[in-house]
Parts: C-alpha cells; structure tokens; sequence
C-alpha cells in the first residue's frame, strides 16, 4: 500500500483518540471523528486549486508532524519565550504551551460578575454551555481541510464570554508558545463571544522555538450581539522554519463594531484567513493588516467580507513590506448580497518591495449584487522612493537610517491604528528593529 500525506496524520488521530476516550463526552468524540474523516475526504490543499496556487503549503503541511499530549516546562525555553512574548502585566493572560493550557503562567484580575475567562479544556471537562454547537464549524471554502484538521484534534484554547452590557477595562492577552523538539503539531481553537452593548479587547500572540519546525494550526471564532464592539489584534511571531496556517471567523449583528489588526513577521510560510459575516444592519467592521516577510518566507492573508444586511460600513487597509527572496500573497473579497442595499465597502492593499528578487501576488476582488452601494477597492506594488531617500541623505540622515524611516512611514498608518499603547509601543519597536523580533 502506498503511503498518503494523511497517514501520519490518522496515526497521530487513532492515538488521540484513545487517549481522549476516557474523559471526553460523546458528543466530541464523534465530532472528531467526523472532522478527520472530512480532513480525509478533502486532502492537503495543492497549488491546483485556484486560491492555493500561489502557496505550496503541501510541501511543509504532509511532514510527519506529532501531536503533543503532555508538556514539559522544565528546560526554560517556554518561560524564555513567554518574556518576550508579554505586552503588559495588567492585562488578563492565558497561556498556553504546544497547545495545552499552563495555569500557573496566566493571570486573570478582578472582573465584572458574569465574565468568563478560562481555557477550552476545562469547559470540555465540564461540559458547560453551548460548545457542541459552537464547536460544529462547517465550511466550504479553501480552509475546509484545516478547519476539520483543527477540529479533528481539538482539545483547547481560549473561551471567553463577555455578558450583555460589560464593558471590560483590560486586554485580554492570549499567548501560544510552541517549544516542544522534533516535528509537533498543535490545534489552538478559541472562542470568543460578547452580549448585546459589551466591549473588550482581545490580543492573541504566537511565538515558537528555533528548532526542526511545527505547525501550528488556529482557529478563533468571534460572535458579536447587538452594539457589541471587540478590538481584535493577532502577532505573528512563529520561529522562521514553522508552518502557520490559521482562520479567524466573525458573525457580527446589528449595530455592532469589529477591529482587526493582523501583523505578522515570523514563520516560513504563514496563511491567515479572516471571515466576516455581517448579518444585522449598521454594522462596521475594520480590518487592517502588516505582513513582512524576508529572507525565503511566503506570507498569504485571505480575507472574506460578506454584506448580507443592508447600512453597513467596512473598512480594510493591508500592507506588505518584503525583502529578499520573499513572497507575498493577498486576496481580499468583498461580497454584497442582494439584500445589502446602502453597503459602503473600500478596500486597499499596497506592498513595498525591498529587493529585485522580492515578489507579492495580489487580487481585490468584488462580487456585488445589490444596486445601490459604494464599493472601491485598489492594489500597488512599488519601491522606496529615490527622491525621497535623497533627500534624507542629503540631509546628514545615514543611508540605513533613511531607509528605516521611510518603511516606518509606510507601515505606520497600520499600526498607528492600534489603540493600546503597549501593542503599539511593541510594534514600532519591531519597524525599527533590524531582526524580526526585538530582544526585550
């Protein structure tokens, strides 16, 4: 019999679920079963298939990853990184270490009555609330295979529940650490959702240690009620030979506001998904993006907005500064149903090549149905601009100076976006660092 991609991966499947069997509800039991026998069906994406075609995840995603069931903190390399990757000690904190939840490491403050905070696991244990519904994520778009990937092993991640009327004055920081040696795999999965007039802010952070490569494959699913408002913010920082391939889904209803602020920098291949659905009137939603990738890094974003309702206003701004011998990818769709009447839609994406041999691939798309409503959307590719380094020189600005201050330039609209300081302050550090992650 010849060996498939899929082997290792229903190997690394039969194993968890025996380990699982003892302790896990029916119910997840056959959803997991399920969801691998759809991963199956579906295969490892190829460049055949038309939104895959300028990434061969293939190459990386069919390597004999392991699924970790226990961990280990002792070497010190987890803690190494958590360092690194926190932004603020006044923030609420989970963290969580190749994909299992570390108590000892989180921190949670004094809150409203009736927010919840923990880990996915837990609630599992507990069987608490709506997850078999909530877990029951179906798709038939290009992430399907990693979507019942993800739910075929899903185990834990974040779950947050903010009530009706909570305004909550914290961050909440998400933080995964992949550290494990050899070839490992985790399946994050974090859900996240906000009553009728809530408001938070939600920072999700990803950082791995220099070694033989990982594959980190997420999931965040986001439900916004009436007049709910969430400021999202993910940071990229996987270690250079991992695989990232994640999808963030948002169903948003009348009145309610959604932010997304993406930025990523690590990995050597990375694809970000962001789905929103707006499905209510009034709706706003903002998805701005930075992706820098160097050396032979590919950087995919992917984003699908659908106006389903009428009075709605979405805003996206990406930007891709590349280096070396890498690439890029971004496409963004925008899709007016017919029932979407009064939609103003403007979307905008620009790259900034740094060397001859860099590359990007972009397509703006727009599929309207409806009649009335103002859709743009526009894409540019281009150099530093000779004029204006000139101009820096000329004026005693060193040659690596100029060119530092002009890709700040570029990128700062993105990141002046962000509204909490220690993100921000984080951020910029980044732009003017000449390594990927600064040292802290």
């Amino acid at each position: 019999m010849i060996a498939t991609e899929n082997d290792a991966y229903q190997e690394s499947f039969n194993q968890f679920q025996t380990e699982q069997s003892a302790t896990a509800p029916a119910w997840l039991t056959e959803l997991r079963q399920a969801a691998m026998t759809r991963f199956t069906e579906l295969g490892i994406p190829t460049k055949r298939i038309e939104d895959w075609r300028f990434t061969n995840v293939k190459s990386l995603a069919a390597k004999p990853y392991q699924n970790v069931q226990s961990i280990s903190l002792a070497s010190g390399d987890a803690e190494e990184l958590l360092q690194r990757a926190k932004l603020d000690d006044s923030f609420h904190r989970l963290v969580f270490v190749n994909g299992h939840y570390v108590s000892q490491w989180s921190t949670q403050h004094e809150m409203p009555e009736g927010v919840v905070i923990e880990n996915l696991a837990s609630s599992i244990r507990e069987n608490s609330g709506d997850l078999q519904e909530r877990l029951s994520l179906e798709t038939s778009d290009e992430a399907a295979a990693f979507i019942a990937l993800n739910t075929a092993f899903v185990n834990d991640g974040a779950l947050i529940d903010i009530p009706e009327g909570v305004v909550l004055d914290r961050p909440i920081h998400l933080i995964f650490l992949s550290v494990e040696s050899g070839q490992t795999v985790c399946h994050p999965r974090n859900l996240i959702r906000l009553g009728k007039g809530s408001r938070a802010a939600v920072i999700e952070s990803y950082l791995g240690r220099e070694g033989e490569g990982y594959f980190t494959n997420a999931i965040t699913q986001i439900e916004l009620d009436k007049s709910a408002d969430l400021d999202h913010h993910k940071l990229q920082h996987e270690q250079t030979d991992s695989l990232h391939v994640a999808s963030t889904h948002i169903d948003q209803k009348d009145s309610s506001e959604f932010r997304s602020h993406y930025f990523s920098f690590g990995s050597l291949m990375a694809r970000n998904e962001i789905n929103c659905m707006l499905d209510g009137e009034e709706i706003v939603a903002t998805l701005n993006g930075l992706y820098m990738p160097t050396g032979e890094q590919l950087m995919d974003c992917r984003t699908r907005i659908d106006h389903a309702k009428p009075n709605c206003n979405t805003y996206e701004l990406y930007k891709g500064i590349l280096d070396d011998h890498a690439k890029g990818v971004f496409n963004g769709k925008i899709f007016v149903h017919q029932d979407a009447q009064k939609t103003d839609a403007k979307q905008s994406n620009q790259a900034l090549l740094l060397s001859d041999d860099a590359v990007v691939n972009t397509k703006p798309q727009l599929e309207i149905y409806a009649d009335d409503v103002k859709c743009t959307h526009g894409a540019t590719i281009g150099e530093l601009d000779e004029n204006a380094l000139y101009y820096l020189r000329s004026r005693g600005v060193s040659k690596d100076l100029a060119r530092k201050m002009l890709i700040f330039a570029f990128a700062n609209d993105v990141v002046q976006g962000v509204e909490i300081p220690a993100v921000r302050q984080h951020l910029e550090t980044i732009l003017l660092s000449s390594h990927g992650l600064p040292d802290v």
